[in-house]
């Protein structure tokens, strides 16, 4: 990690694109006139943080939410944002070694290998449940190479309005110059999660991914867990109830990054959380960002938004967005119609709920409530079956989830999503490792089975 003795300060003035108060150094939060809001957690270390709501776009409380930070791994929400609809998942690439040419010492892998074919939904599975920085790689060079891709990151944080945002590595890798923000990364986030498939990779916490292909052979598999620990917990840490996504990173100039969306009633929240204290153990940033979504769910209706999350340029006041074809499927299934939904048609819905232990999924409804920014497929709730007959467990408890049936269908009975519980999985032919150099103990054991404190970060 960076020195931990060292205090930096934010700047004396920061960007206010979003409002005047986002631009101000400190802690954001307005009361409303007669109203006696929950007090801000006392405890939060993070350098900058921002909580807002995720359909509005009310910034509900923030601080310093325009400082700009190195963003790790959390980074490769734009680089999905900006790739993903651009290759159909079934298509398939077979890796060069130029493909994997570049990847910085200690970059988290999810071991994709060179002369093996892979299916693009393979290698989004590696970038969102691993941060494999060499699913990033393989899939920048699909683009047209890593250059053109990272100029086409940078211009799509220009279209959302991302101004503290400047793309130097397309997978998060500490690069100098390369920065973001925690208001920067929520708007990333939030227009992510208009996108099907996004929602389906952001919210899986396991699935299978693809071992080397031996002549003669059945290629085997083994199972990978999604790093963001607020959606399969950690040993001294639950999955956060309703918690549907979104990323996670760490690296030794960034410290531990993290933003998160998550649903309570009617209620969906986004949280970005920056560099917390290191000192307080690698579970910190969730820890920080769980105690914030506790505080918005119980503040939200009590507290003035202290600045908006800005629509991309090009949209209207209506807070229109998500890709065309998106929209337009989740309409469909919300009128009973037979548009193509395929497997990208509902994944694994925007919002998921985690309550003692026992998961539950939107369902592919189109959200019919009125509001600025519109989030598709946030209504009828239902149990999943278990997989291998796996009764649900006790809170905080393991579970896996069939995605089989459900109504995105693009799942097999291996993969589960919103996961809880971290069970020890297979062990795959690299033990992933980190975004950058780090002073944490000990080495990657299994995925899904790293111990805390012995975690490398991701």
């Amino acid at each position: 990690m960076a020195d931990e003795d060292e205090d930096p300060q934010p700047p004396a003035r920061m960007s206010e694109v979003g409002g005047k108060l986002l631009g101000s150094p400190g802690t954001q939060m307005k009361p409303k006139s007669g109203q006696k809001p929950p007090e801000l957690p006392e405890d939060i270390t993070a350098r900058s943080w921002i909580v807002s709501d995720a359909e509005s776009g009310k910034v509900l409380a923030a601080s310093n939410a325009h400082w700009k930070l190195p963003p790790a791994s959390t980074l490769k929400m734009l680089f999905a944002d900006t790739v993903l609809p651009k290759f159909p998942k079934t298509k398939t690439h077979k890796v060069k070694a130029s493909d994997l040419e570049g990847l910085g010492e200690g970059s988290s892998l999810v071991g994709v290998k060179e002369d093996q074919t892979y299916s693009v939904r393979d290698l989004w599975r590696g970038v969102f449940l691993r941060s494999g920085n060499d699913a990033v790689h393989v899939l920048a060079a699909m683009n047209g190479g890593k250059d053109k891709t990272v100029r086409e990151m940078n211009e799509q944080a220009e279209k959302l309005r991302a101004g503290d945002t400047n793309v130097v590595s397309p997978d998060g890798y500490d690069k100098k110059g390369q920065v973001s923000s925690a208001y920067d990364l929520t708007l990333i986030a939030r227009n992510g999660m208009q996108k099907a498939d996004f929602r389906e990779y952001a919210s899986t916490a396991r699935a299978q991914f693809p071992g080397e292909e031996k002549k003669g052979k059945k290629r085997e598999t083994y199972e990978i867990q999604n790093t963001n620990r607020l959606l399969t917990g950690d040993i001294g840490l639950d999955p956060y109830p309703g918690i549907a996504g979104v990323k996670n990173g760490s690296t030794s100039e960034a410290g531990a990054t993290f933003t998160g969306v998550a649903q309570r009633g009617d209620r969906v929240l986004l949280v970005t959380c920056m560099h917390p204290d290191g000192r307080q153990g690698g579970l910190e940033v969730y820890k920080e960002t769980a105690r914030l979504f506790d505080w918005g769910f119980k503040a939200a209706d009590k507290v003035e938004p202290v600045g908006q999350l800005v629509a991309p340029a090009g949209i209207g006041s209506s807070g229109k967005s998500g890709d065309r074809e998106d929209r337009g499927k989740a309409a469909d299934r919300a009128t009973g119609g037979s548009g193509e939904g395929g497997e990208g048609s509902g994944g694994a819905g925007f919002a998921l709920a985690v309550t003692a232990g026992c998961l539950v999924l939107v369902a592919a409804v189109a959200y019919a409530v009125h509001r600025r920014w519109p989030i598709p497929e946030l209504a009828k709730l239902r149990t999943l079956p278990f997989v291998h007959g796996t009764p649900p467990g006790p809170a905080g408890g393991s579970a896996s989830v069939s995605l089989k049936d459900s109504a995105s269908g693009s799942a097999t009975g291996a993969d589960s999503v919103a996961g809880s519980g971290g069970t020890d999985s297979p062990k795959s032919p690299d033990s992933p490792g980190q975004d950058g150099p780090s002073d944490s103990p000990g080495q990657d054991g299994p995925p899904g089975s790293d111990p805390v404190g012995a975690r490398k970060p991701d």
